[in-house]
């Protein structure tokens, strides 16, 4: 019989396929940075074409951006933004587009880094690998938007600061970085509940805990919500600051309740084992011990 000569398509088919499992679900290093090389490109691809798409959709995404400024007094009057150099344009363009382009291919290389990383854990990690992820990204959303939703209020206070003989003009460059701080610090503060039930889920922070030190955890809130507004209005800050301490009652009545599933479970446990003692005749053995 004649040996088969592998071509270069076989050769090429053979190394796109999926990587080889063992059967104690282990891989080779050679399969894992072969499989971490295809989910980069894929990622990077679809990183690109969305980047792309959103230079190219560049003015609703400037309408979108510039609706805060709009929204207040001198935005009423004249709603346009200013560049002062001749690249600027660009650079606020092309930062804007990336940026964009991030967060609309977010579920893309979410999902990849997903796949990449739970199959190294087990099943009760990977639940809540997923779900603290999940978690994350909804509570990030919701601190962008409500950045967003609030800006307009501290913009008015800052732009009349100088009162009626101060006209700023504001730049695209200087209004973007702001409102990427602002949005940046919003995101980042909603995260705050991800730790306190990470927390809870160790063992390391008890429902009871949480509640007897109910004071010093909002004092420490106020003080974070400070250093991380890019802003010194109160409204802006106690706009960050009270969903900050709802959050945190919310953690609490989780945390209890999963004190409470957790305590129901162990004593269940307990009695199981004492009946099962019993029905043996080692409760006298299990008592001296």
């Amino acid at each position: 019989m004649r040996r088969a000569i592998p071509t270069s398509a076989s050769t090429a088919r053979q190394q796109t396929q999926a990587p080889r499992v063992g059967p104690a679900g282990r891989m080779s290093l050679a399969d894992h940075l072969r499989e971490l090389r295809n989910r980069t490109l894929i990622c990077l691809v679809v990183g690109l074409v969305a980047v792309g798409a959103c230079y190219y959709f560049w003015q609703p995404l400037y309408d979108l951006m510039r609706a805060p400024y709009c929204d207040t007094t001198l935005g009423r009057h004249n709603c346009d933004l200013y560049a002062l150099g001749v690249l600027e344009q660009f650079q606020v363009r092309m930062r804007v587009a990336v940026v964009a382009g991030i967060v609309v291919s977010a579920p893309v290389w979410l999902f990849h880094i997903g796949r990449y990383i739970t199959p190294a854990l087990h099943r009760h990690e990977r639940r809540y690998a997923l779900g603290f992820l999940a978690g994350g990204v909804v509570l990030f959303g919701a601190g962008v938007v409500s950045a967003y939703l609030t800006m307009a209020r501290g913009l008015e206070i800052f732009l009349d600061a100088g009162g009626g003989h101060v006209v700023p003009l504001i730049t695209v460059q200087s209004y973007l970085s702001f409102m990427s701080l602002l949005l940046l610090a919003f995101g980042l503060a909603f995260q705050f509940p991800l730790v306190v039930m990470f927390l809870n889920l160790t063992g390391t922070l008890s429902s009871q805990r949480m509640r007897s030190s109910r004071r010093g955890v909002i004092f420490a809130l106020m003080l974070v919500c400070a250093v991380l507004v890019p802003t010194t209005d109160p409204f802006t800050f106690l706009a960050v600051a009270l969903p900050l301490v709802v959050l945190y009652e919310l953690c609490i009545i989780a945390a209890t309740v999963r004190d409470k599933v957790v305590a129901g479970k162990a004593r269940g446990r307990d009695a199981q084992h004492a009946e099962l003692l019993a029905e043996l005749g080692l409760e006298e053995v299990s008592a001296g011990l």
